[in-house]
């Protein structure tokens, strides 16, 4: 049997984190780790994701204001993949979000799973951009707040 589990837990208290998002971001997607680790972390809530008791998955959330807030840094290992732990991870935070009464969410998501975040409800805001190298879009979702 699968299982999935969704934590919040204290940056600080976790390698894990950064274990994941070096594997994903740095090792695969060659993305600089100064972009990747920006000093912002310690402000943010992160979420963890475990498949059967091992750290697989990753995303943090980030308030830009009282009426904002922005997903950042969703990633999940390969050998993980398409087992919809990144779509688990993306729930977690909507109801951290919506339990904050934050009215809007954001987020900067790799062109390629911009329709992971449609089936969640966000909606593509302006053209694909560029982001550390990579293809991005702008996408928008209001929740009850």
């Amino acid at each position: 049997m699968t299982e999935i589990i969704v934590k919040v837990i204290d940056w600080k208290e976790s390698t894990v984190i950064e274990e994941v998002r070096k594997k994903v971001f740095q090792d695969e997607q060659k993305v600089k780790v100064e972009l990747d680790f920006d000093g912002k972390d310690e402000n943010c809530s992160q979420l963890i994701a475990y498949l059967n008791k091992e750290a697989v998955g990753t995303a943090r959330i980030r308030y830009l204001d009282e009426k904002t807030a922005k997903i950042e840094r969703l990633a999940v290992l390969s050998q993980a993949r398409g087992k919809g732990i990144g779509k688990k991870i993306m729930q977690k935070a909507l109801e951290i979000i919506e339990s904050q009464n934050i009215p809007e969410v954001m987020i900067h998501a790799q062109e390629y799973i911009k329709g992971l975040h449609q089936q969640l409800g966000f909606e593509q805001v302006g053209e694909v951009f560029q982001e550390a190298g990579i293809a991005h879009v702008k996408m928008v979702k209001k929740v009850k707040g």
